[in-house]
């Protein structure tokens, strides 16, 4: 609880940050960061153009499963008396 406080009073200090972020070890430790970052990224958008082909024929097939059973059901739905309206409402 204490070395929180004491690390939260320093890292709101502008100028004990700055000092911090011209050391080596964080500065290394951003690079390591930073190409981690991006290595995943690029690593996502490889794996993203494999599985296009896939996605869009998963797409084609839902919609037209919803489509085909679909055509069974009366759309727009047909109200009677006393069907429909607000919720609480006199029919």
């Amino acid at each position: 609880m204490v070395l929180r406080r004491v690390l939260l009073a320093l890292l709101s200090s502008p100028r004990v940050v700055e000092r911090l972020s011209e050391s080596r070890p964080i500065r290394a430790a951003a690079r390591l960061t930073a190409a981690a970052i991006t290595r995943g990224q690029l690593g996502a958008r490889r794996a993203a153009r494999g599985l296009t082909p896939c996605l869009l024929r998963l797409r084609d097939a839902v919609l037209a499963e919803l489509k085909g059973s679909a055509r069974g059901w009366p759309w727009p739905p047909r109200r009677g008396s006393g069907q429909g309206g607000r919720p609480g409402a006199a029919p």
